[in-house]
């Protein structure tokens, strides 16, 4: 019995998070999308939010980090720096498996704080910016993020409602041909200038112009509305996204998930290999693989 109510549960959730918003993936894609897997834990956060789970959210409602707005210009400062000299650059192994398929379009990144992990290659050669963040605990994850011109990062969902996505402008083309697309609402960004918005819903980025925009890009834990829900955010934060820590360069640590990720990658290309050659025989190993563990769930 119990069984058959854990499926019901994960039903109705992933039913909920595909119907939620109105961009959506289609059928089978969202089927095998991590976001149904995630579906009752990132319901839990929807439902006991505190701020509202429209795709912008307010950034009123976070009023500490006016003191990282104000600051933009000396962030700004360190991002250039880091840039010039190739810091923020792609992973140069496979030890980033949140963001691996975001580099094919050139998108670059330089970790800054990451779920209670520091970085030191951060507080070596951008000290201003992280001193800020490190007084900041509403900021859980942190990072300088670039999208070169030309750079289209593709639809996709991420995987934990725990959190919100927060996007200050640093270099930008402060142009509206270089934008982020939130379930269908467009924003562009502008130096100094700040958004809030829920990455679970369906969203891209793209780039039309022929300058480079630099942002720093945070994940904020999401304010719910009582402290047994917070603690449980809270815990599933240090317990699941702490694993997916990712080095800047040596000397960095590197979380439980990406030190897996290499085997996981293989299995991948195999399979992209095996899609290649034959896609009635890709589809047919892929729906083989996911019965055979639904079959073991309800055994």
């Amino acid at each position: 019995m119990t069984k058959w109510l854990i499926v019901s549960l994960f039903i109705v959730c992933g039913i909920h998070v595909h119907y939620r918003g109105r961009v959506r993936h289609g059928f089978w894609r969202q089927l095998t999308d991590h976001s149904s897997f995630m579906a009752p834990i990132n319901c839990f956060m929807y439902l006991f939010s505190r701020v509202p789970t429209t795709p912008y959210v307010p950034v009123s409602a976070f009023p500490e980090l006016e003191r990282l707005r104000a600051a933009w210009p000396a962030m700004r400062a360190e991002a250039e720096a880091l840039f010039s000299e190739g810091h923020i650059k792609a992973s140069a192994r496979r030890d980033d498996a949140g963001f691996n398929s975001f580099f094919k379009s050139g998108w670059k990144r330089f970790y800054l704080k990451w779920y209670g992990t520091p970085h030191p290659s951060a507080q070596q050669l951008c000290p201003q910016t992280s001193q800020l963040l490190a007084g900041m605990p509403t900021v859980k994850a942190a990072m300088f993020a670039a999208l070169p011109p030309g750079s289209r990062l593709v639809r996709h969902r991420d995987p934990y409602a725990g959190s919100l996505r927060y996007h200050l402008g640093l270099i930008t083309p402060n142009d509206d041909a270089c934008f982020i697309e939130v379930d269908g609402e467009r924003y562009s960004w502008r130096d100094g200038e700040a958004v809030i918005f829920d990455e679970t819903y369906i969203h891209y980025a793209d780039n039309q112009t022929t300058t480079n925009r630099i942002i720093l890009f945070c994940d904020l834990e999401r304010p719910m509305r009582y402290r047994w829900a917070q603690w449980v955010n809270r815990a599933v934060g240090r317990v699941l996204l702490a694993a997916a820590a990712s080095p800047n360069q040596e000397g960095d640590r590197t979380g439980a998930l990406n030190k897996a990720f290499g085997v996981l990658y293989a299995v991948r290309q195999a399979g992209k290999a095996l899609k290649r050659r034959s896609k009635p025989a890709y589809y047919a190993a892929k729906w083989a693989l996911i019965l055979s563990v639904l079959g073991l769930i309800l055994l």
